[in-house]
């Protein structure tokens, strides 16, 4: 991952209800939710939710797929392990245990 992604997955996860959406949607498990029930969760207009999970979405952190008349989210769990490693790349100074534990090579 490069530090202009990164950035922008961090920017989307700064504002709280879209952290709120994220979070929502990890517990939910590849599975995901309609965006109906995300915003009825969140007590969120569905219009104002649009836009914060579309943010989310360019951020590389959530994907969605359209059912019929209706919009299912998901954690986009690659882009957030990418974040996750972009995160411990440089832990630790490449310790091999930290390396390991990230799924990154052994230093």
């Amino acid at each position: 991952m490069e530090i202009l992604s990164a950035r922008s997955a961090f920017a989307a996860l700064a504002q709280e209800t879209r952290l709120a959406a994220f979070r929502l949607l990890v517990r939910a498990g590849p599975a995901g939710l309609p965006a109906g029930e995300i915003a009825r969760a969140l007590g969120t207009a569905p219009s104002t939710l649009s836009t914060h999970l579309g943010l989310l979405q360019r951020a590389g952190l959530v994907s969605s797929e359209r059912r019929s008349r209706r919009i299912v989210y998901r954690a986009d769990f690659e882009g957030v392990g990418a974040l996750m490693r972009f995160l411990m790349q440089d832990c630790c100074k490449g310790h091999p245990a930290v390396r390991a534990a990230i799924g990154g090579e052994a230093a």
